[in-house]
């Protein structure tokens, strides 16, 4: 067998490896676009695989397109969803505008392998990759509908890691309740919390952001295709909007539906954007709890080791026995680059002219990067260090003996000012506030706030001397 075939375009001829899928244009693409050595996301070669084989079912239904050739191309884009061709799919993510490079990466392989059901050979076309798998569609519809179908592909699995995480940490608030210990605001002590109390509020914030994305998905199930090159439509059959995206549904069980504005969705990038920003906006949660988590671990003799992370591997290449955060580190790591990469899309969708945002293609890459990296991140750190999170009661304690602090429980009885002044001499004699509160009252030298009357000890006792009522309102 020959090492190449010779293949022409409107440009001319090109060489092309005999054994592959892809025809001309992509060889074109991958000789012009050598950047990041990289290929595109399964995600994206899934979606347009699926729009490929809708529009040659749709096109049959509607009398444009043979029976015989259509059927080839709805099994050749089937077998390609279902990512038999995945290898064939060699054009780097930074590539032309708009994204025709990649499409027509997909129109070549869906053609020849649809030539070779009928019976033909590579490069003889007897299905035309323009004129037959890419009928009654552009690059300009086909990429935006296939940008919002693989996100909407993954976005089950994403929200059931991040629900997973929120679990998490919601069965470490229920174990972690009995142990009270110091809040800390401005990173300086503050009244009592219990450690469970920290653990449901990162339960809630992460549950919120599921939300977040969630609804900002619902906005993805509007789609364009049938726009064709600049949204009116131009050689579509006048049904062929509507019953591609009926076609959709049912190849993919998704809600979709129809766009309300074929102009708006071929131009504005915003509801893409509008979902990149709820996964800076987790990245962003998630950056602040993991940070949280390795202050309260750190140590353990000289930080507060309030928790222990579960030792995943050894920490130093030359201090023996040291044991770091890693897995909070890995998700701090991995949610700067999930920011990162929400910058760019912004940056990207900004940069749409009239009728076409041509930064498609990096806006499609780094979308599929971010939820890549935000469902490996957060299920290893749900997995290896979450589940495996341990409270240490005693030192908890042993901070919160030395918050003179609490002495705001005693606001309501001696008054701000002479509270203040408690905490003051506390801390210049590093004592504890109940025992220097005690001999104060004892010597008769604190004052109830609203009458000038001596504050008993039993009086102070009943405001110091249950922390964990302090953490339950009320009280404060």
């Amino acid at each position: 067998m020959p090492e190449i075939r010779v293949e022409k375009d409107s440009l001319g001829e090109v060489r092309v490896p005999a054994a592959a899928m892809y025809g001309a244009q992509t060889q074109r693409a991958v000789e012009n676009f050598t950047v990041t050595g990289r290929r595109p996301y399964r995600a994206f070669i899934w979606s347009v695989a699926i729009i490929k084989r809708a529009a040659a079912e749709v096109n049959a239904e509607l009398g444009l397109l043979e029976a015989p050739k259509a059927a080839a191309i709805a099994q050749a884009a089937g077998e390609a969803a279902d990512g038999k061709w995945d290898a064939e799919f060699v054009v780097d993510p930074i590539q032309a505008g708009a994204g025709t490079s990649h499409n027509m990466n997909a129109n070549e392989v869906i053609a020849n392998r649809a030539t070779q059901l009928m019976g033909g050979a590579l490069g003889e076309y007897r299905v035309r990759p323009n004129d037959d798998v890419n009928m009654a569609q552009s690059t300009n519809d086909v990429i935006p509908c296939a940008i919002r179908l693989g996100i909407l592909w993954r976005l089950d699995e994403l929200l059931n890691v991040v629900d997973a995480l929120a679990e998490a940490f919601s069965k470490k608030s229920v174990e972690f309740d009995e142990i009270v210990k110091s809040g800390r605001t401005h990173l300086q002590d503050a009244v009592p919390v219990r450690l469970g109390q920290e653990m449901g509020g990162y339960a809630k914030a992460i549950a919120r952001d599921a939300q977040r994305i969630r609804s900002a998905g619902e906005t993805l199930l509007r789609l364009g295709i049938g726009g064709t090159a600049t949204g009116t439509g131009l050689n579509a059959h006048p049904e062929f909007h509507a019953r591609m995206v009926r076609r959709i549904a049912k190849l993919t069980g998704l809600s979709v539906e129809p766009s309300d504005n074929l102009f708006e969705s071929m131009q504005s990038m915003a509801d893409v954007t509008h979902f990149s920003a709820s996964l800076r906006t987790l990245a962003l949660t998630l950056t602040r709890i993991a940070n949280d988590l390795r202050l309260l671990s750190s140590g353990p003799n000289s930080g507060l080791d309030e928790i222990r992370f579960p030792p995943m591997q050894p920490g130093s290449s030359i201090m023996p026995g040291k044991i770091n955060p890693v897995m909070a580190e890995m998700l701090n790591m991995a949610m700067i680059h999930v920011i990162g990469l929400d910058a760019a899309v912004a940056f990207a969708s900004q940069a749409g002219q009239l009728e076409l945002n041509v930064m498609m293609p990096i806006i499609a890459q780094e979308v599929f990067e971010m939820m890549q990296v935000s469902i490996g991140a957060i299920r290893a750190f749900t997995e290896k260090g979450v589940k495996g999170l341990a409270a240490n009661p005693a030192k908890a304690t042993a901070w919160l003996e030395r918050n003179a602090i609490i002495a705001t429980a005693l606001n309501p009885l001696i008054g701000y000012a002479a509270a203040a002044e408690l905490v003051k001499e506390a801390v210049e004699q590093n004592r504890s506030i109940r025992e220097l509160a005690l001999e104060r009252a004892a010597a008769g030298k604190l004052a109830h706030k609203d009458r000038q009357q001596p504050v008993t000890t039993a009086e102070i006792e009943s405001a110091l001397g249950n922390l964990r009522r302090m953490t339950e309102g009320g009280l404060l």
